[in-house]
């Protein structure tokens, strides 16, 4: 029996025929060139559509001398952070007439590493990194080693060689320390699901040192594990043990975790205790999620600003990659924002009540 023929894929050219314009009009609207007339355009767009016409991108990079593809590395996909990382620089990069490859480190620097080196097997014209621990990681390192074109995402600071973007953790932490002191609160626990993490080092940095400089005398405990989920909750539960012990009229007034899964984490056994929030205990998380504003109390969170980070390092990216920006790295510092809702109450409250037996 004969095998049946494929049908033919179609061409920039049968597009064109479809058009009524020249192959170098479809090219220039695929790419996102705005000289082209708009009535021209949209006859490319029927027609693109019309033919169910896909680009190339490895024909299109081998005539253009690089490939029109973008190369992204983040630690983790499944992260509501990252995945809306991943989302805005696609979409960015899209309009920008290029395409994305995008894998997931999983956490490990060693993946990370070799992630980089087949984004070069694939001459990617630039890449995105968003490093496992910071610019001083096995990732960055491998595209120092490679010479490759690329900007620097999230868990970083400057860099002599890389421009970077992230959210200013330092500062917004300082906010939350503000925030928390104002209420009250002079017994706080700093808690983090991953201590690798130059931006969740960095968190810790900025709340203890305004806390300090505005109290001397605050009492900040500090619990940060690169562990699996088990032992991590395993922790949380004899720090609560000991410092939440029967006899015990001190520990925390309140929590400022430092990244959503640690928030978690925290409200988990919060639960588990029968502890109220924000009556018993107060709660502040870094990285606002919609499960966060839908759970009851609903989080006092600071929301980072993805869109806007996405954006400005893709056109970071973009600006390296066709030669727009050929001078010193950059360092791009995005302003948070604390979004206070229900968690939090008044910390000089709770301490009067535990002195007094609740």
């Amino acid at each position: 029996m004969p095998r049946e023929e494929k049908p033919r894929r179609a061409t920039i050219h049968d597009v064109a025929r479809h058009a009524g314009v020249s192959a170098a009009t479809v090219s220039k609207v695929l790419r996102g060139v705005s000289s082209v007339k708009a009535e021209n355009a949209d006859r490319v767009h029927a027609a693109v559509k019309a033919l169910g016409y896909r680009m190339d991108p490895l024909a299109s990079g081998l005539r253009n001398e690089y490939r029109r593809i973008i190369g992204a590395v983040v630690p983790d996909l499944e992260s509501a952070f990252f995945g809306a990382l991943v989302a805005g620089l696609e979409d960015a990069a899209e309009r920008a007439g290029y395409h994305m490859i995008v894998s997931s480190s999983r956490e490990s620097e060693e993946r990370e590493a070799d992630l980089v080196a087949r984004m070069n097997d694939w001459r990617v014209a630039g890449t995105i990194l968003a490093p496992v621990r910071s610019e001083r990681g096995r990732g960055a390192a491998m595209l120092r080693e490679l010479d490759m074109t690329a900007v620097l995402v999230d868990r970083v600071s400057a860099d002599d060689r890389y421009d970077t973007v992230t959210a200013d953790n330092f500062e917004a932490s300082a906010e939350v320390a503000d925030f928390l002191l104002g209420l009250g609160h002079r017994h706080v626990l700093l808690h983090g699901a991953t201590q690798i993490s130059k931006a969740v080092r960095t968190r810790l940095a900025g709340f203890s040192k305004r806390a300090k400089a505005r109290e001397p005398g605050v009492h900040i405990d500090t619990l940060l594990s690169d562990d699996d989920l088990e032992v991590q909750r395993e922790a949380v539960r004899e720090y609560f043990d000991v410092a939440l012990g029967e006899n015990t009229q001190g520990g925390p007034t309140a929590v400022f975790s430092l990244s959503q899964h640690s928030t978690l984490l925290v409200l988990s056994e919060l639960g588990r205790r029968g502890l109220r929030v924000p009556q018993d205990i107060s709660l502040v998380g870094f990285d606002d999620g919609e499960w966060m504003q839908t759970t009851w109390p609903s989080i006092t969170a600071v929301a980072q600003p993805v869109a806007v980070m996405a954006e400005r390092a893709l056109a970071a990216l973009l600006a390296r990659i066709e030669g727009e920006n050929t001078g010193f790295p950059v360092q791009c510092l995005e302003p948070c924002k604390m979004l206070v809702r229900q968690s939090a109450g008044p910390g000089e409250e709770m301490s009067r009540q535990r002195r007094g037996g609740r």
